[in-house]
């Protein structure tokens, strides 16, 4: 039997980042980049105001209290997006603008509320240090500067760096292309009249979703019957040209299990047993000519469990990020429960500030604990009982809040 770490290496294996393409800087977000990025301009540009007040020199001011306000002239105004060159001349000051650039021999500004607010003439009662209230050029990012580092997964505050640095591109890698199959004669689309025997079929949209929410792309998403031929016939010619192709179904040690059936004949797949529960049967290779594939088991939780134990760390590798990062925590169990001492236990749990619990029946058809659920605890081999007071390793769910409670 084969251990989840060793399987879930057999499954990366199969993956590499995808290639790099360069989209324009507000469509960046949500993607990892593929390269460092490099700022094109210092932030900030220019020297400029930190407040609204007065630009003036430090050394004019020099003996300005509260009781004895020093006055000086007021040569003008200068707002935010002024390009001219002002010049502030000794024993002078400018009305000045957050943001506005600083004129030249400026050394210090004086927010307004320190004082009288003249337009002509204005009284100051603060003796400013030299740099008060400036923001000299360049003191947060210089131009050449790497900014952001290959790897990086995009999010809003990134999106601001990138445009205040004036990267109009950035190179990152596309999103993962993913065809997802149901099989199975017992299937029915959602919404159908149910007959004797027949269930819906939930794991398509369930895998469908899960791929969404790991910001992959679905390219197609179909159920098959047990029938070798419709199963071969899209197992080696799979719509949409994906990058992967889950399947869910059909990989145990029935008669009808048709994808492992299918997939031995064509070769380039292995099957195996994992040491793990839920989701002891599974898959991974690559169909010659087609593209990489990995098989999960049929039963709904079984599959969403092994979707978060191999199926996202190969979408991150293939998104450019580190297939590691799972976001894993530490957490207290705030009650007993039994496991297999065999097999690495993935228990269904709630999270309430740092303390987790079982979320229901943990049985691989139980969709309704499934729902309530927010993490997978991850009860290790060798192991019989989780004991309420124990640390728990947990791995969060995707699209579920797990500080909800």
């Amino acid at each position: 039997m084969r251990s989840v770490e060793e399987h879930r290496e057999a499954v990366l294996a199969l993956v590499t980042p995808l290639p790099a393409t360069a989209v324009p800087v507000r469509a960046a977000l949500g993607r990892v980049l593929a390269e460092d990025a490099v700022a094109a301009v210092d932030l900030p540009g220019f020297d400029n105001s930190a407040m609204d007040g007065y630009a003036v020199r430090a050394a004019d001011l020099a003996t300005a209290t509260e009781v004895a306000p020093v006055t000086l002239a007021v040569d003008g105004d200068i707002a935010a997006g002024d390009i001219r060159r002002h010049v502030l001349e000794p024993g002078r000051a400018l009305r000045i603008m957050t943001g506005a650039p600083l004129p030249d021999g400026c050394d210090a500004v004086v927010p307004v509320e320190a004082t009288d607010g003249g337009a002509t003439r204005v009284g100051v009662r603060l003796a400013p240090e030299v740099g008060r209230h400036v923001r000299r050029q360049g003191e947060d990012v210089r131009a050449g500067q790497t900014v952001l580092r290959a790897g990086t997964l995009v999010g809003p505050g990134h999106v601001a760096l990138l445009a205040a640095a004036n990267i109009a591109e950035v190179p990152v890698h596309r999103r993962p292309r993913v065809a997802v199959v149901s099989t199975g004669d017992e299937l029915v689309p959602v919404g159908s009249r149910l007959e004797h025997g027949q269930i819906v079929d939930s794991n398509n949209a369930m895998l469908g979703a899960l791929v969404e929410a790991a910001d992959g792309e679905v390219v197609a998403a179909v159920h098959l019957p047990d029938d070798a031929d419709a199963v071969r016939a899209f197992l080696t010619a799979p719509e949409g040209d994906p990058d992967l192709v889950i399947t869910s179904g059909g990989v145990s040690m029935g008669v009808y299990d048709t994808v492992k059936e299918v997939l031995s004949e064509v070769g380039g797949v292995e099957f195996v047993k994992v040491a793990m529960r839920p989701g002891m049967p599974q898959g991974c290779g690559a169909v010659p000519g087609a593209a990489a594939v990995v098989t999960l088991p049929g039963n709904p939780v079984s599959s969403f469990a092994s979707f978060h134990v191999f199926v996202l760390p190969a979408l991150r590798r293939l998104a450019g990020r580190d297939a590691g990062d799972d976001g894993g925590f530490d957490a207290v169990a705030g009650e007993d429960w039994s496991t297999v001492r065999e097999k690495l236990e993935l228990t269904r749990v709630v999270e309430d500030g740092g303390v987790v619990r079982r979320s229901g029946g943990q049985g691989s058809h139980m969709v309704g604990a499934l729902g309530l659920a927010t993490a997978l605890a991850l009860v290790p081999v060798g192991v019989e009982h989780v004991r309420a007071g124990d640390t728990v390793r947990c791995v969060p769910l995707l699209g579920q809040d797990r500080h909800r409670g």
